[in-house]
């Protein structure tokens, strides 16, 4: 068989959907161990996807945004009406590629691991720019970015410590968590005050508070895929077997 007949038979990512799912049933109604549960279209790689597709691309324009964000943000000391503007343009730009890019990765099949690593620490990227150029002109109190920042970091390498057994997609809460953060910050780099940084520090409130709290909901989701791949549960079989 040549290499274009086997990339033709490739299973699509519907088609690797649905006999995984059919699989979890099997194995639910025979009382077998359900070694996976019913995986979710963002979170399942799709068979023979290359990493060169339209949704890597602007995860990864994204990140090229970020350097002329801080520097649009931090010149003139960040008191350059017409740079602060062009700032949040760039901002609102990025963040709508961040939107952009998963709807066509699951629209379209193009959900690549690549892609699920490279997405949210694109996010953290512009974000961690966003919060330490808003501290250092003085917008936004330290504490606040240290603290959501010690956060994305601690996710960050605790993806990296579990990637032996599976890539841990962005949750619905970090995706509320990042959306609140996008909003706050919008308003933080918005040259106005009055009831402008009242609305601010109320959404960052709140992005905070989802922070914190989805930070400990990935440590724990952490744990479970640790816990229950595929090749933890080769090695306690293994283990068992040489009792």
């Amino acid at each position: 068989m040549s290499a274009a007949d086997r990339r033709e038979n490739r299973p699509t990512a519907r088609e690797e959907l649905e006999r995984r799912r059919a699989e979890f049933e099997r194995r639910r109604a025979a009382g077998e161990p359900l070694i996976e549960p019913v995986p979710d279209p963002a979170s399942t790689p799709s068979t023979g996807v290359s990493n060169w597709n339209i949704a890597n691309a602007l995860t990864m324009f994204r990140v090229v945004l970020v350097p002329v964000f801080g520097w649009l943000l931090l010149t003139h000391g960040g008191h350059d009406t017409g740079y602060r503007l062009a700032a949040v343009a760039v901002f609102a730009i990025a963040s709508i590629t961040d939107r952009i890019d998963g709807d066509l990765a699951r629209s379209r099949g193009l959900v690549t691991d690549f892609g699920k690593m490279m997405d949210p620490i694109a996010d953290k990227a512009l974000m961690g720019m966003a919060l330490v150029g808003l501290s250092v002109i003085g917008r936004l109190p330290w504490w606040v970015t240290v603290v959501i920042l010690v956060r994305e970091v601690g996710i960050t390498l605790l993806r990296l410590s579990v990637i032996r057994h599976g890539v841990l997609p962005a949750s619905r809460g970090g995706k509320l968590k990042t959306l609140l953060q996008a909003i706050a910050i919008g308003f933080f780099l918005l040259p106005m005050s009055g009831v402008w940084d009242v609305i601010a520090w109320i959404v960052m409130a709140a992005a905070v508070v989802v922070t914190v709290v989805t930070g400990v909901d990935y440590v724990f989701r952490a744990m479970s895929l640790r816990r229950n791949s595929e090749r933890s549960r080769l090695r306690r079989e293994r283990r068992a077997a040489g009792r």
